[in-house]
């Protein structure tokens, strides 16, 4: 396809850069010219200006939502390429209906996530950033470390991110136990309900997407069941947890702490509660923010455009011909 019959691609939100400084982006220059923005649109009237005559978006960020409206005022869109696994930015039912295919990247991040919900994890076992912080103030902290080998590690949710994380905890020694929406035995992991999962668990893991069916899924209920010594551990999404009935088990000690990269509202806002919790470890929506997930992730989302343009489209959520497309 020649430079004058390639679509209109619209980068509309990489703030701050990572397509720009990638190898990947470099090498999608040398092919087309691109509409890149390197600052986030700041109201939905501006996204729909950046996206004017546009055939094909790479979408960077998940704080830049595509809803209803977007689509109808941008009915020459035909493309919609996520970089990321998540879709709750995006109205997929409209995508649909306005012809728009949605794809995204699965997979590419698993192992830093995985790696990261494992840092998490020993992090609050250890209490690694208080000890760290006594140590530099002159104090010389003893036995306040947990062991995890031997240990029971409650997977909730069995996809790429979950089941990676599961190895890695019984690498270490630990019993691993899973809860997912679509059991398979032959993922060979020992499955169990979810009642049974958060009684069991010394660690309580979250491998949820959000959806209308996750949203809150994590509540009251749940943290009742646990253990007094669990430690919880969200790498997923912030809201598929109830975050008041967090906050009351993190600070009641009706759960032991908590390791979380994710939140309600992001970024955390001064004065939010969870900050002054001692028995909490924090970090900033950055599991999967590694350079070679950055890199494979952004090289995907553009081989997506690629195949879809030849007619042969890949990793497709929702499917602007109103037909589900194999991976």
């Amino acid at each position: 396809m020649s430079v004058n019959a390639m679509p209109r691609i619209v980068i509309p939100d990489d703030a701050p850069p990572v397509m720009a400084e990638s190898q990947a982006y470099r090498k999608l220059l040398e092919r087309t010219p691109v509409d890149y923005h390197d600052t986030l649109p700041a109201t939905e009237e501006r996204l729909i200006e950046r996206l004017a005559a546009a055939e094909i978006v790479i979408n960077i960020r998940s704080s830049t939502r595509f809803t209803e409206n977007v689509f109808s005022h941008r009915p020459g869109l035909r493309l919609l390429s996520l970089w990321g696994t998540g879709t709750d930015n995006v109205d997929l039912a409209a995508a649909a209906r306005h012809g728009v295919t949605v794809t995204n990247t699965p997979g590419v991040s698993a192992v830093s996530i995985a790696e990261h919900a494992l840092t998490l994890m020993l992090s609050v076992a250890r209490r690694i950033p208080r000890l760290d912080t006594e140590v530099r103030q002159g104090r010389w902290p003893r036995g306040q470390a947990v062991q995890m080998h031997g240990k029971t590690l409650g997977i909730i949710g069995l996809g790429a991110v979950g089941r990676r994380f599961a190895r890695l905890g019984a690498g270490i020694g630990m019993r691993v136990t899973a809860w997912t929406m679509h059991p398979d035995p032959a993922l060979g992991f020992e499955l169990v309900s979810l009642d049974d999962l958060l009684r069991s668990s010394d660690v309580v893991s979250l491998h949820l997407r959000l959806s209308a069916e996750t949203l809150g899924f994590i509540g009251k209920r749940e943290f009742e069941k646990m253990k007094p010594s669990a430690i919880f551990i969200n790498t997923a999404r912030g809201p598929i947890v109830d975050q008041p009935a967090m906050l009351e088990a993190l600070s009641s000690h009706r759960i032991a702490g908590a390791g979380l990269d994710v939140f309600e509202i992001e970024p955390l806002p001064a004065h939010h509660p969870l900050l002054p919790l001692d028995n909490v470890v924090l970090t900033s929506h950055c599991a999967g923010v590694t350079p070679e997930a950055l890199e494979a992730g952004l090289e995907l989302s553009i081989t997506n455009v690629w195949n879809f343009l030849e007619g042969r489209p890949t990793n497709v959520v929702v499917s602007g011909t109103g037909a589900r497309a194999s991976n």
